[in-house]
């Protein structure tokens, strides 16, 4: 509160209240004070006419004389402040009575004492007279203590508290006189302060206002002068800061507009670079998607006639040549698509796709895929995907699929020898969504700090030495890391030199619904299975797989295991259903093979051979019924082998509805011959009819003058593009009141809003070259409801007569250097020829296109362990012949009647040492 006052008001206050306070308090003391002692002189002079009446009032009472006695109590009366007075004899009894009647009760007797009692008006005090005082009225001594009557007297206040009052009174006026006197002082002091304060604040305050030059004059003290000269010392600095600013602030106006007009200078100059930053942004995808264009166009006639040669007769060699042609192109596609891709990363505009999909039919698909890479460099390729861990999943699966191919592509690049495991697991689970950590582990070079410090920089690689393995942009990881980051997970790598490196992937994405197909067939739970496999992790996958699809499984590390508990009887009286050998081709000789098979088959258990790739397959008995499977297996392709070993499937294929005999009629539309070329004999050859024509307005001519399904459009033609040539037939089609034909785009953009625009325009669809046979079908399909028909595989050229008969280098080479283990391979190569030959000619003449088969396969198996290049490309050709039931099939059989002759002759002619 004191502090809301000014300095005026806190003064008063401050002077005036603790002087009040020492008035009222020193008034009080002095005159309570005062009181007391008036009250003790009134009781001191009561006592004092009581003790002058007794000697006056003993003789009276002695004699008895109450007129004497009254007579004295009268003169008493005229006593200040004494109100009445009366005189007993020693019984108590009134002899005489002077005044009005006491109001004071009565004090106790005491026959040797003066005693009294006072009231708020009144002190009565009774006082003995004794005989002595009779001694004392005559002047004489005595000691006689003989009571002989009492004096009572009652004094009165009044004139006590009167005077008190008047004191009280007085002091009052004192205090308040000194007040009176105190408050002038203090406002006459308060204001010789507020005075110069105000004089100060209105000097401020013009100061605050910008009126530096405003000076104090004197303020009357020497303090308050004090402060008024350095308040006039501060306005002198400001007025000359003030002075020294504005020089300031008008040299630094100036430079500002000099700055300024720089500065716009420059903007314009910004301005002018940010246009053509876009514009060269702009520029540089229509170079993305024209050299798209450029060298997609060229790569579609490579790889779409490198196709038809292929269908043609070729020597083996032109085969090779071809092969390699299509494999260098296929490369250069996939560098071209990391290389947009990166682009398309990089402008923020890769779109990604949020379908459900299964977790493990995506990584299966992925292993398959690369698993003959690995296979020829002898790795094992293991999938482990954690019993907890949800399958269905809603994400984009073909960027996932990248990502993880890329990854284990680089595990098998960089790994010489062991194995690459691919393992799925669920981190944490949120319900709806799951967080996943995927991880390719091999057992590779490794990478040190540095390597892994640059390893997901763009255009970098771990090895950038001119001995390093050739192949990549150095952009695969650095896409992966970018397609991971924008799903929102994390990728990493742990790893150490020489011991190998482990990338990892964690990824939270949301569950989809179950799928009724990763259920377990009820004809498999609770069937028992025999696992035999070397390696420990893919021993563990497989018996996941085997396990989840219902089955109870026995795992074995080797094929004598297998034998010791079969022989030793522990399967007791429980059937053993099927047995999955996996075994390397080198492991057993087809004796051993027929036997165990043999002794298997006796109890009633189908089995199932596992080996790396298909084309190295083991020798099987001729009739028996078992299946050969590859790794890695999908879990769906081994539960249908599984069905299908032990009987028929359990899942119906779906009714298709056969499709309708009439052709096709398809227009072609594209300005590049060779692609026009191309795409109408691909169609040509699948049975469509074609009409081509290489510019827009035919194409619009021929569409208004024939009956099409459908046209295949290629955007970018002189002229009458692809795009306005869709809006022409569009604007007929409604002007005609048609319905719409079926316009698919042909491009070889590949950018998204190239994609996007391609659709925009009118068109239905549109395929990316280069384009193959398998595309083509089911687009036409699709949107035409016409099936094309799908041709066979290309026919393997025929044995080429420049290709050694026998190969003694290759043979030592397959025998790991060791010439008398080569010697032995081909001795028992050329033992089972002739019965090989006997058991085709039979075969051929009852006509038992099985039997061929298991015995060309048997041969072509044998084959691959010796030198005898013409003797397998012989074989090879027969056995895909025969697979596709192809026309030329007895031709290629009489090739390899002939190279097994010649093989016989020239191993005749030249030892085989």
């Amino acid at each position: 509160m004191l502090k809301d006052l000014g300095i005026r008001g806190r003064i008063l206050i401050l002077t005036l209240l603790p002087s009040l306070l020492l008035a009222v308090v020193l008034g009080t003391y002095f005159t309570r004070i005062q009181l007391q002692e008036i009250r003790e002189q009134l009781l001191e002079r009561g006592e004092m006419i009581a003790e002058q009446l007794a000697p006056l009032l003993a003789q009276g009472f002695a004699d008895a004389d109450e007129r004497r006695l009254q007579r004295i109590l009268n003169g008493v009366l005229n006593q200040p402040d004494v109100r009445t007075v009366t005189a007993l004899d020693a019984e108590r009894n009134l002899l005489g009575h002077a005044g009005p009647d006491m109001r004071t009760s009565p004090p106790p007797s005491d026959p040797l004492a003066l005693t009294r009692v006072s009231g708020d008006e009144t002190t009565r005090i009774l006082m003995p007279v004794l005989m002595r005082d009779l001694y004392l009225a005559e002047d004489l001594n005595g000691s006689n203590l003989e009571l002989i009557g009492w004096l009572e007297l009652e004094l009165s206040h009044k004139g006590t508290l009167l005077r008190g009052y008047r004191t009280l009174l007085a002091t009052l006026l004192l205090i308040s006189v000194a007040l009176v006197v105190t408050g002038l002082l203090a406002v006459r002091l308060s204001r010789a302060i507020s005075q110069p304060l105000q004089r100060i604040k209105a000097a401020v305050a013009q100061l605050k206002d910008g009126h530096l030059e405003t000076r104090l004059p004197p303020l009357g003290n020497q303090e308050m002068d004090e402060l008024g000269s350095g308040i006039n010392r501060m306005a002198e600095a400001l007025l000359s800061g003030r002075e020294e600013l504005q020089q300031s602030i008008d040299q630094a106006t100036e430079d500002v507009h000099q700055n300024l007009e720089t500065i716009e200078i420059q903007n314009i100059e910004l301005d002018l670079a940010r246009k053509e930053a876009l514009e060269a942004s702009r520029i540089k995808s229509e170079f993305l998607a024209n050299i798209s264009h450029e060298i997609r166009t060229p790569l579609n006639g490579i790889l779409g006639f490198t196709h038809l040669l292929q269908k043609s007769d070729l020597t083996p060699r032109q085969y090779d040549y071809l092969s390699t042609i299509e494999k260098s192109a296929g490369n250069l596609l996939a560098i071209i698509n990391e290389i947009l891709d990166f682009s398309k990363i990089e402008a923020g505009k890769l779109m990604l796709e949020s379908i459900p999909f299964n977790l493990r039919d995506l990584i299966e698909d992925t292993l398959t895929i690369l698993a003959p890479s690995a296979h020829a460099k002898r790795l094992e390729l293991v999938c482990l995907i954690y019993r907890d861990t949800p399958l269905q999943l809603v994400g984009d699966p073909l960027r996932l699929k990248q990502v993880l191919t890329n990854l284990v592509s680089n595990a098998i690049k960089f790994t010489p020898e062991g194995s690459i495991v691919v393992r799925a697991m669920l981190e944490e689970d949120h319900g709806d969504s799951a967080q996943l950590r995927l991880s390719v582990k091999d057992t590779g070079v490794g990478l040190s700090e540095r390597e892994i410090r640059a390893l997901f920089q763009a255009f970098s690689q771990a090895d950038n030495s001119l001995s390093r393995q050739p192949g990549g942009t150095g952009l695969g990881l650095v896409i992966s890391k970018r397609l991971i980051e924008q799903m929102g997970g994390e990728i990493g790598v742990d790893s150490a030199p020489d011991e190998g490196s482990e990338f990892w992937i964690s990824l939270t994405l949301p569950r989809a619904r179950d799928d009724i197909e990763d259920r377990p067939p009820m004809s498999l739970i609770g069937r028992r299975a025999a696992l035999i496999e070397s390696h420990p992790l893919a021993r563990q996958a497989l018996q996941h797989q085997l396990e989840d699809l219902g089955l109870e499984v026995v795992p074995f590390a080797d094929l004598e295991s297998l034998k010791a508990w079969v022989a030793a009887g522990r399967h007791g009286s429980a059937a053993l259903d099927y047995a999955l050998i996996c075994v390397d081709p080198d492991d057993l000789s087809p004796e051993e093979q027929a036997h165990l098979l043999q002794e298997l088959d006796g109890m009633g258990t189908k089995c199932l051979l596992v080996c790396p790739t298909l084309e190295h397959g083991p020798q099987l008995p001729q009739d028996y019924p078992s299946r050969v499977l590859a790794k890695p297996m999908c879990s769906r392709q081994l539960q249908r082998a599984l069905l299908d070993a032990g009987g028929p499937a359990q899942i119906a294929a779906p009714d298709v509805p056969a499709p309708p005999g009439r052709a096709p009629r398809i227009l072609c539309v594209d300005d590049n011959e060779a692609n026009l070329l191309l795409v109408q004999t691909l169609l040509s050859d699948m049975g469509a009819e074609v009409l081509a024509v290489d510019n827009g307005e035919a194409a619009l001519a021929l569409v208004k003058s024939s009956e099409l399904d459908l046209v295949f459009m290629d955007m970018q033609m002189p002229g009458m593009d692809g795009r306005q040539t869709t809006e022409a037939i569009r604007q007929w089609e409604a002007e005609h009141d048609r319905e719409p034909l079926p316009v698919i785009a042909l491009t070889a953009h590949a950018l998204s809003n190239e994609k996007r625009a391609v659709l925009r325009c009118g068109l239905d669809d549109y395929l990316t070259k280069p384009i193959g046979e398998r595309q083509l079908a089911q687009v036409v399909l699709k949107w035409t409801g016409l099936a094309l028909r799908h041709n066979a595989l290309p026919e393997p050229p025929p044995a080429d007569p420049t290709l050694p008969i026998l190969d003694p280098e290759e043979s030592l080479r397959l025998a790991a250097n060791k010439p008398d283990l080569a010697k032995d391979m081909l001795g028992m190569l050329l033992a089972s020829l002739d019965a090989d030959r006997i058991a085709i000619d039979r075969a051929r003449e009852v006509g038992d296109r099985q039997a061929l088969i298991d015995r060309v396969h048997r041969l072509h198996g044998a084959t691959r362990y010796v030198g005898v290049p013409q003797l397998r490309a012989a074989c090879q050709r027969s056995e895909t012949l025969l697979k596709q039931d192809h026309a030329a099939v007895d031709t290629a059989l009489d090739a390899l009647i002939e190279a097994i002759d010649r093989l016989q002759c020239q191993a005749q002619a030249v030892p085989a040492s």
